[in-house]
C-alpha cells in the first residue's frame, strides 16, 4: 500500500531529485482500504494530466498548480488519463474494464467496455466504485489509451494487444507478454510488456516492426528488472524506461511471468536510458532513495 502520490523531478546529470508534487487523496475519494499513488499520465500543452486510482488531476507545469480535478463513482483502479483531440478526457477505469470519455468538468460523454458489449452488464451504475477496494480478477485489465487519427485505441494487458474502440475489429496483436504503454512516435507505436520488452509497431500497417528485449542489454547480473511500464522516447535511438520492484500480490497469476525471467538478483524501482540502436544501457537512476517505490510515467522536464 502506498501512502502518497509523488511527482519528482530528476536532474539526469547530477542525479539529484526534487519533489514537485506530494499528494494525498481526500477521504471521500476512496474507501477504507486504499493506496495512494499516481498512475500513468499525459503531458500536453503545458498541462500534466495524471490519475490516482479514483481521481483525475490536472496540473499546470512547470508551476504544478492544480488547475482541475474530477472524481466519479465509475473510477476504480484508474491507470491512464489522456486529453482527447476534441478537448475531452479519456480515462482508463481498469477496475471496470472500461474506457470513459468525460468533459473537463466531469460530465460523462461515453463509456466503452474494452471487451465489447454493454459496459454496465457486469457492473452497476448505482455503486460508487471508488469505495470498492478491488474488483479483481479483471477480464482484461486495460492500461493505456491513445488516439490514432480519429480512432481511439486502448491496450489490454491480459489479451496482450491493443484494440480500436471506435472501429471494432481493428487489433494490434502483441503476443509476447502482457502489455502496457502505447506511445506514438514518428511512424511507430511503442509498447512495453511487463516482463521487459519494448515492442515497436508500424502505425500504418499495425504490424510489429521490432522487439527489443531490455533484459539482455548490459544486464550482466541477470537481474530481475521489475515491472516494465513508463516510457519516454527521446529519439529513434534512445528511450527512458521505468521499472518497478516486483511486490507480493494476492493475485499470483499477475506475476507468473517472473518465473520465466532469468534473475539472480533483483533491481530496485528505477528508470533506465537505453540506446536501442547500439543495444546499450546508458544510465540507470534508482528512484527509491527519493521515495518513489512505483513508477508509471516519465516526462521531459521543461
Amino acid at each position: 500500500m502506498y501512502e502518497k502520490a509523488l511527482a519528482v523531478e530528476f536532474d539526469t546529470q547530477t542525479e539529484q531529485s526534487t519533489v514537485r508534487v506530494e499528494y494525498v487523496s481526500p477521504p471521500d475519494a476512496h474507501g477504507d482500504e486504499y493506496s495512494i499513488l499516481f498512475k500513468t499520465g499525459t503531458l500536453d500543452a503545458g498541462k500534466l494530466y495524471v490519475c490516482t486510482s479514483t481521481e483525475v488531476l490536472m496540473y499546470e507545469v512547470p508551476s504544478f498548480r492544480l488547475a482541475g480535478y474530477v472524481s466519479l463513482p465509475c473510477f476504480n483502479d484508474l491507470h491512464h488519463v489522456c486529453p482527447r483531440s476534441n478537448g475531452n478526457l479519456l480515462v482508463v477505469s481498469t477496475g471496470l474494464d472500461m474506457l470513459v470519455e468525460i468533459t473537463l468538468q466531469g460530465e460523462v460523454v461515453r463509456e466503452w467496455d474494452v471487451m465489447g458489449g454493454d459496459p454496465w452488464t457486469r457492473f452497476s451504475k448505482d455503486t460508487d466504485y471508488r469505495k470498492v477496494a478491488t474488483t479483481k480478477p479483471h477480464r482484461s485489465h486495460p492500461n493505456f489509451v491513445f488516439e490514432l487519427g480519429d480512432e481511439i485505441w486502448v491496450t489490454r494487458c491480459f489479451q496482450k494487444d491493443a484494440v480500436c474502440l471506435t472501429h471494432p475489429g481493428r487489433r494490434i496483436a502483441l503476443d509476447i507478454e502482457r502489455v502496457h504503454d502505447g506511445h506514438l512516435f514518428g511512424d511507430g507505436i511503442y509498447f512495453t510488456t511487463v516482463n521487459g520488452n519494448l515492442v515497436i509497431v508500424d502505425r500504418n500497417s499495425l504490424s510489429v516492426r521490432r522487439v527489443v528485449d531490455l533484459k539482455t542489454i548490459d544486464n550482466f547480473d541477470r537481474a530481475l528488472l521489475g515491472w516494465c511500464r513508463g516510457l519516454f522516447i527521446v529519439d529513434e535511438s534512445r528511450v527512458w524506461v521505468g521499472f518497478t520492484r516486483v511486490r507480493k500480490t494476492r493475485f499470483q497469476e499477475n506475476v507468473n511471468w517472473v518465473k520465466h525471467v532469468f534473475h539472480d538478483t533483483e533491481k530496485p524501482t528505477h528508470i533506465a536510458l537505453y540506446d536501442i540502436t547500439n543495444m546499450r544501457c546508458l544510465q540507470e537512476v534508482d528512484l527509491e532513495p527519493s521515495g518513489v517505490n512505483v513508477v508509471f510515467s516519465i516526462f521531459p522536464a521543461e
